[in-house]
């Protein structure tokens, strides 16, 4: 909601500063979003008229204008060369004279204007547009301002430049402060000065025409009324001070019918249409849209209709959708004679969620669906025929007022100490009673209680906190008192075999990983193809259609992270994700993270693309790979030593891929993207990413303290000829069980396949280096004793997978 401060003052003028206001207003629940001046910073600017204008003498393109400045023409009308197009005799423009200073400009300092030289004639000032003053973005000419505009009047007093426009953020309940009126009211209220009340005096009819009403659908409509102007003047001209206050709302100025009805919604809160009488086609019906009727709406789009959507139409077609905009066919124009105003109450539920559907919004459903005074709708119509009458001028017909069903007023009973108690200070029944008579909440008195009777503005009050709210506002949230909390506070240790999600998030970002945050809803085709989940869990009111499904994985979240950074030129990205996940389980009953048959566990994942290094001297360029994120994995979940089995994923490309497990259980899996899925979502490389089961993650084995060997480890290096079936961790996890426990380590250390298969090695073999440790805590190893160990590691490594030493 936007509005000027002035317009706001005319009904409620408290003693308190701009500044103060806005802070105000913020502090009873009407966040002011924005404060923002009318106009920059200027002086020296005042009203003047051309009384000549001629043809500059070097120039085609200028002329030398006469200007009467009023009481700064001392010694006669002043010289000004101007360029505007517009520039002619008889207007009264803006004048900056000798000495005035413009609008800073884009070095933040003001343009003083001087006495000047054009193409060899001087000028003494400039006329200026509305650019200029940065009024607006109009640079076609000069500022026209009216005829009657009071020579020599500083530009600032003239057009009422010093004020301030208000931007509020309301919250959806407070559909009473949509309106300046209901501000003011509010502002009343809150300091208690003085509330203008408008006075809505009839007007009296000139002729007899009505259009028959007829209200079909009840739960669509509580009141409708409507009345017939005719002889209207629709070119006539917006006066000036309702073309500004509607600038100053947001709103641009269209033609005199629909601006006075604009001004009005602004003023109080009441959204109207006109309808040109000549284009309705005998009574008009309110009802529920049938399927298969089609509007062409204001706005140009054409509309197609269903039962679920509010019309008002006449006995040939739909002409307008209810309480949201009207149709194209009545619509007002130049030619337009006789017109039908309407207001009416739309039930909120009615209105609410209409325009969605469509795919645009406007102020009136914007109001409508919070909720629309039901009581004044006859009134705002004296006031809209009145302001035509005043400007388009014609003839007013007789009121018609049709009243259904209404809002129901409920009683809501404020206890007085229950207020005390929710609030947090002690109030009295008399300081509850002023509030309420503050806000012109009428209610009756009990013995401890204030039994309220909303208005019918007021549609958020239903139960006692709404009134509690109230008071709570009124009286002022800075007097509440700073109360310390009076439970005790007890620190929660984290048990040492158990890490943080921040140590998690620390550890990851010390391997160059950045953190992303992505939504937990994800295009149904990313669970599909990447976590292969054919039945995901669709969202019932998805806020995109893209995002229909909750995801069960985190890798299409990051790929899409990915797609983003690659469109705008980055070379290398390391991101990384800790969130839930969401999976059918039928076993799940309940809990803190759970919803009935869904399972939400936590996952961590980390995405890898571009160079393994940032550019440097010191190494190689050398693109990502499988084993560098391997690494990262492993580094992540030190010192607990996890197991690499090669394995198949929906996301990963087939040969490089790899389960985690820990403790013999499978936490996760790491991989390269598949071709397929590198191919489809359009990236030149394959990234490599991870996912892994938090909970596990988290969990680290506490180091035991073991006293420093007395003795010295003995190694020994072996090259091994085995199978290319038998993997390097199994032969080293053999070489390892040794029974005596001499054997404390076993790493491999090279790979060796000749070009050529040879004696020493035959086809579908190779060679493995492995260098094994040694140690006894005990005693000294002997060589025999080594060499004994050794023998048997390389016995156990024979008969569990065929290997003997090379050569």
């Amino acid at each position: 909601m936007q509005f000027p401060e002035s317009w706001l003052r005319e009904f409620c003028n408290p003693p308190l500063t701009t500044a103060e206001l806005a802070d105000l207003l913020t502090m009873s629940g009407m966040e002011v979003e924005e404060l923002k001046p009318v106009a920059p910073p200027f002086a020296g600017i005042v009203v003047a008229e051309i009384v000549e204008a001629e043809q500059h003498p070097n120039a085609d393109r200028l002329r030398v204008c006469s200007v009467d400045a009023g009481p700064h023409s001392k010694d006669g009308p002043l010289q000004i060369v101007c360029g505007a197009p517009n520039a002619r005799v008889g207007i009264r423009v803006p004048l900056a004279l000798v000495g005035a200073k413009l609008p800073p400009g884009d070095d933040g300092q003001p343009f003083e204007i001087k006495v000047g030289k054009l193409r060899g004639v001087e000028s003494f000032g400039m006329l200026c547009s509305a650019r200029e003053l940065k009024l607006s973005e109009d640079h076609g000419g000069l500022l026209e301002l009216a005829a009657d505009a009071p020579l020599g009047q500083d530009i600032r007093q003239h057009l009422s430049l010093d004020d301030t426009l208000f931007t509020l953020k309301l919250t959806p309940n407070l559909a009473h402060g949509l309106s300046v009126y209901g501000i003011a009211r509010e502002v009343a209220a809150l300091t208690g000065a003085p509330l203008k009340m408008p006075s809505f005096p009839p007007v009296a009819p000139a002729n007899d025409q009505r259009v028959p009403v007829k209200v079909e659908a009840s739960d669509l409509c509580g009141r409708f009324s409507g009345r017939v102007v005719r002889g209207v003047n629709p070119k006539a001209a917006t006066p000036a001070w309702m073309v500004e206050r509607l600038a100053r709302c947001g709103q641009r100025s269209v033609s005199p019918l629909v601006d006075i009805s604009n001004y009005v919604m602004f003023e109080f809160g009441r959204p109207s249409h006109i309808f040109d009488l000549d284009k309705i086609h005998g009574g008009m019906t309110v009802r529920w849209g049938k399927k298969g009727e089609t509007l062409k709406l204001l706005n140009g789009n054409t509309i197609e209709l269903d039962e679920q959507v509010g019309v008002i139409a006449d006995e040939h077609q739909v002409e307008s959708l209810a309480g949201i905009m009207g149709g194209d066919s009545t619509a007002v124009s130049d030619d337009t004679k006789n017109i039908y105003i309407e207001a009416a109450f739309w039930w909120p539920n009615a209105v609410s969620g209409r325009s969605r559907r469509y795919a645009f919004s406007t102020d009136a459903g914007h109001r409508f669906e919070r909720g629309v005074d039901p009581a004044l709708t006859v009134e705002h119509i004296e006031h809209i025929t009145r302001l035509v009458q005043d400007i388009c001028g014609g003839d007013a017909g007789p009121m018609t007022d049709w009243q259904g069903k209404l809002p129901e007023a409920k009683p809501v009973t404020l206890r007085v100490a229950r207020a005390a108690k929710v609030i947090g200070m002690p109030v009295t029944q008399d300081e509850c009673a002023g509030v309420l008579r503050r806000l012109g909440l009428q209610f009756s008195e009990g013995e401890g209680t204030l039994t309220v009777t909303p208005p019918s503005w007021r549609f958020d009050i239903a139960i006692e906190e709404d009134l509690i709210e109230e008071v709570a506002r009124v009286i002022g949230y800075q007097r509440l008192p700073a109360t310390p909390p009076l439970a005790p506070v007890m620190a929660r240790v984290r048990v040492e075999s158990q890490r943080s999600t921040h140590d998690v998030r620390h550890a990851l970002a010390s391997l160059g990983y950045q953190e992303t945050i992505n939504f937990s809803f994800v295009e149904e085709r990313w669970e599909q193809e990447l976590a292969g989940n054919a039945d995901p869990i669709k969202v019932l009111n998805p806020i995109a259609a893209p995002l229909a499904v909750m995801r069960s994985s985190l890798v299409g979240s990051l790929v899409n992270v990915l797609r983003y950074n690659l469109s705008r030129k980055a070379s290398r990205v390391r991101v990384f994700e800790l969130g839930r996940v969401f999976r059918r389980d039928a076993s799940v009953q309940a809990g803190d993270s759970t919803v009935q048959g869904i399972a939400q566990p936590q996952r961590v994942a980390g995405l890898a693309y571009g160079p393994a290094a940032s550019l440097q001297w010191g190494q190689p360029d050398k693109g990502v790979d499988f084993f560098d994120v391997k690494g990262d994995v492993e580094a992540l979940l030190a010192p607990r030593v996890a197991r690499f089995v090669a394995a198949e994923h929906p996301a990963f490309h087939p040969g490089r891929c790899a389960a985690v497990e820990l403790d013999g259980a499978v936490i996760g899996h790491v991989g390269e993207l598949h071709p397929r899925w590198r191919q489809a979502y359009e990236l030149p490389q394959a990234p490599v990413l991870f996912e892994l089961d938090l909970a596990a993650v988290q969990r680290r084995d506490v180091p035991q303290p073991k006293p420093v060997p007395r003795q010295q480890a003995a190694v020994r290096d072996l090259a091994l000829v085995v199978s290319e079936q038998v993997t390097h961790e199994a032969l080293t996890g053999t070489l390892r069980a040794d029974p005596a426990g001499l054997v404390r380590g076993a790493t491999l250390f090279d790979i060796y396949k000749p070009a050529a298969p040879s004696a020493d090695i035959p086809a579908g073999h190779r060679s493995l280096a492995v260098r094994l440790e040694l140690l006894d805590d005990e005693a000294t190893l002997t060589d025999d004793r080594i060499d004994a160990a050794v023998a048997q590691a390389v016995a156990r490594a024979q008969a569990a997978h065929g290997a003997h030493l090379r050569g």
